[in-house]
């Protein structure tokens, strides 16, 4: 297929990947320029794996921009069915042909001697109705059936079923989808597939075999640099520098979300925005939800971003610091040591309640990643929380009282 302004050549090598990409604004290294190279001359999909934020679905958006195809989208999701995968019937539509034929069928079924020889008849039509002119196709069909060169995104395929990673099996080896009422529908153009997996589950041996494999992690300061400047952000050099250098200290710290590249970039522009030349530990702290959105993990940075602003920088204990009737407190003007969180005349003589619950305790258990196991990316920790045994709470607690007085 000749090369035009709409739809480029192929890449003609692994350096031409990395100036196309780059001239779309995605910094390729040469492992994944290598990998893409591979895509587009072997026919086969490539699965990229790793943690979420580090250019997965960004790079087959590229690998569309770069290659003049359109670009379709499967966006899993947990109980999705392979209807909103592969394709449905226009049931509206069949309908409304029935309605609009109606005089038709009668007419077929005039002479009919008997009701199994009326029903023969009809059966003998239903073809008419299953067709392609009642087809609905959905991703995966469209990406097989169309007359267009297409570049077909399969999207956190990790969070769909089991049952839906089987069916895509078929599509991913042979480029077909099988329709039982029509037929078999063969790529004309093979697509090129790209699937993305933030490992929230392992996926079937089957579904890696019939892929190449990548998996991106975060990059380097250099790359991640250079990443920062393809965007644009306004930032000033120093500063971007200095950026970069404080993301990766967060990224160390155990944190339940890391920052992503594009919360970076996110972030860089925020601070260009405010017109920020020099990063200091206050702008940092009052932009930081910009790339930190869970507030355990922006108390655990606002601890250490003045050190990792200036390294050099010596800090007050924690435990030190007083207000202005000589107590200490945290953030939220409660006693540090205290788990109720209040206290009452002298702090030596807090007067707590017996049954008072340890706020610090049950705050931090509500925090705690239960929904992944270690192996997710950003949540580390053990795996799932166990729920709460049911009836502890006021709300049973009212419950029960009410129960008690209907009983009276």
């Amino acid at each position: 297929m000749p090369a035009t302004p709409d739809r480029p050549a192929a890449f003609t090598s692994v350096e031409n990947v990395t100036e196309r990409f780059a001239d779309h604004g995605y910094i390729a290294d040469r492992r994944l320029a290598t990998t893409v190279f591979l895509l587009t001359r072997l026919d086969k999909p490539v699965l990229l794996e790793g943690p979420a934020g580090v250019g997965k679905t960004e790079l087959a958006k590229t690998l569309a921009a770069a290659t003049g195809r359109r670009l379709l989208r499967l966006q899993c999701y947990e109980g999705q069915d392979e209807s909103r995968a592969l394709y449905e019937w226009d049931y509206g539509k069949q309908l409304l042909y029935t309605q609009m034929l109606r005089d038709k069928i009668g007419d077929l079924t005039a002479d009919a001697p008997d009701l199994a020889s009326a029903v023969q008849r009809i059966e003998e039509e239903d073809s008419v109705f299953f067709s392609d002119r009642f087809l609905a196709p959905r991703p995966l069909l469209d990406a097989v059936r169309g007359e267009e060169p297409a570049v077909l995104l399969i999207d956190e395929v990790d969070r769909a079923d089991e049952a839906l990673e089987a069916v895509l099996l078929e599509c991913l080896a042979e480029y077909q989808v099988s329709v039982p009422e029509i037929g078999t529908y063969a790529a004309k153009i093979p697509p090129y597939v790209v699937l993305t997996s933030n490992n929230t589950r392992d996926l079937s041996a089957a579904l890696k075999r019939r892929c190449l494999h990548l998996f991106l992690d975060y990059p380097d300061a250099e790359r991640e640099l250079e990443i920062l400047r393809s965007k644009d952000t306004g930032l000033p050099e120093a500063a971007a520098r200095h950026l970069v250098e404080v993301v990766r200290g967060l990224r160390e710290l155990e944190l339940r979300k890391n920052p992503s590249i594009s919360e970076t970039v996110d972030w860089a522009r925020t601070l260009a925005v405010l017109g920020v030349g020099e990063l200091d530990p206050g702008v940092l702290a009052d932009t930081a939800n910009v790339v930190l959105k869970y507030e355990r993990d922006l108390h655990r940075a606002l601890d250490v971003l003045p050190r990792l602003v200036d390294p050099n920088r010596v800090l007050p204990e924690p435990d030190h610091h007083h207000d202005g009737h000589g107590r200490h407190h945290d953030g939220h003007g409660h006693h540090p040591h205290q788990p109720g969180g209040h206290h009452h005349g002298h702090r030596d003589a807090p007067h707590e309640q017996p049954d008072e619950a340890d706020g610090r305790a049950l705050r931090a258990a509500m925090d705690r990643q239960g929904r992944h196991d270690e192996g997710y990316y950003g949540a580390p920790g053990s795996g799932p929380t166990r729920r709460p045994e049911p009836g502890a709470g006021q709300g049973a607690r009212a419950f029960a009282a009410i129960a008690r007085r209907r009983t009276d």
